[in-house]
């Protein structure tokens, strides 16, 4: 029946999707006033934008978290990661909603007036921890986005300082192993350069004895002496040529290492670019206050919806729900006597009788209570035939005993 005082405005389709995002009836508010129905559509835009809001950072964060490492300012996006991050995220914005969808649903009016009471509050306290928890994890992926240039350069800065101490720290523990090979080369090379420092200096001295004399016994001995040297040197290099190969082979293998080892300090450094850093980084470039500002953002509009509906006064939404519910009792025999008794602790309870079940239990009970007196009637019956049989014929029934 159309009304002829008022007439309620016909909603789009995004002021319907909303009313479902804030688990509002539909059928009510489109009976009610235009104010209710931007007040829950406005409800709902807030439960989707936290649901939005939580889908970016779920996936920035897994990107962060499964990103190949590398240096900091790098800023390659790879592929493969952004695509199940993109999954990932879409998932958990999802949660996020229905989480939400179901604080605010599950959010009763309060006591209907504009003030929030102690007994409202108490009452809201577990769905106000649930909205800072899920505000607060919100907030983090976002904070550290918002600072992502900054938190880059410092970054770079931090892995460039930690790859130099595991290089100094690497080169430590192969000092030694490199200073055994070492001294073996220097023990050996000092050998020969004994040697040849003496094939050296008799060549010095046969020469100045060929140049200023004629040969003679002298010079014969020098030359002797020198090709005895010579043959002695080169029977020294054939004699080390295994060893000092071995030692050389050691060492490049060692080198080698030693490499691989830096080339790994290097992976471990830029593995220091994770979600975890880049948060205490986000906190020490931004300062405690700013962090905190983002973060009371994310909490209020999480918190909102909660305190939005303990402060609604009554609607006409809401009478007409109130209505609904009582008449959809009343169709299935549901009657409530409000504050009818007190229970042990002195608070005041409701009594619920649920018409159309007791009725069902009468039935029960006064279609067993009948089947027990036929049943008794049949009985009593067999027991007066059996009488009869037994005066005609006793002797029978004593041979049957």
């Amino acid at each position: 029946m159309k009304r002829e005082y008022y007439t309620s405005p016909k909603p789009g389709l995004i002021m319907r999707l909303l009313w479902k995002a804030a688990g509002s009836d539909g059928y009510i508010l489109r009976r009610s006033t235009y104010s209710d129905q931007v007040k829950y559509a406005c409800l709902g835009g807030i439960v989707v934008a936290t649901g939005f809001m939580a889908a970016v950072a779920g996936g920035y964060a897994i990107y962060t978290i499964f990103e190949p490492k590398g240096s900091a300012l790098d800023g390659v996006i790879h592929t493969q990661t952004a695509v199940m991050a993109s999954i990932f995220g879409v998932i958990w914005g999802l949660i996020i909603f229905n989480i939400d969808r179901f604080i605010v649903a599950a959010t009763g009016k309060g006591d209907g007036t504009e003030a929030i009471t102690k007994a409202e509050f108490i009452n809201s306290v577990p769905r106000i921890i649930m909205g800072l928890v899920i505000a607060i994890t919100i907030s983090k992926p976002m904070e550290i986005r918002m600072f992502k240039s900054e938190i880059d350069a410092e970054l770079h800065q931090e892995q460039l300082k930690k790859r130099k101490e595991y290089e100094i720290a690497t080169k430590a523990n192969y000092v030694s192993r490199f200073e055994v090979i070492d001294k073996d080369l220097q023990k050996i090379e000092n050998e020969r350069n004994k040697v040849l420092n003496r094939v050296t200096e008799i060549e010095k001295q046969y020469t100045e004895e060929v140049r200023i004399v004629r040969p003679g016994p002298k010079a014969a001995a020098l030359k002797s002496l020198m090709n005895s040297l010579g043959e002695k040197l080169n029977s020294f290099d054939e004699d080390n040529k295994a060893e000092l190969e071995r030692l050389n082979n050691e060492k490049i293998k060692l080198t080698k290492e030693l490499d691989e080892e830096l080339a790994k300090n290097e992976e471990v450094a830029n593995g220091l670019d994770g979600l975890l850093e880049r948060i205490k980084l986000a906190h020490e470039i931004a300062g405690i206050w700013i962090t905190l500002f983002i973060t009371l953002l994310f909490v209020v509009i999480e918190l909102t919806p909660i305190f939005f509906k303990m402060m609604l006064i009554k609607s006409p939404y809401d009478f007409m729900g109130d209505n609904i519910q009582e008449l959809l009792k009343a169709e299935d025999g549901i009657q409530i006597k409000y504050d009818y008794y007190k229970d042990k602790e002195g608070q005041e309870r409701d009594l619920i009788i649920s018409h159309q079940a007791q009725r069902k239990i009468d039935e029960k009970i006064a279609l067993m209570k009948a089947q027990t007196e036929l049943s008794d009637y049949v009985i009593e019956r067999w027991k007066e035939k059996e009488k009869k049989k037994i005066d005609k014929n006793i002797e029978n029934y004593i041979s049957r005993i």
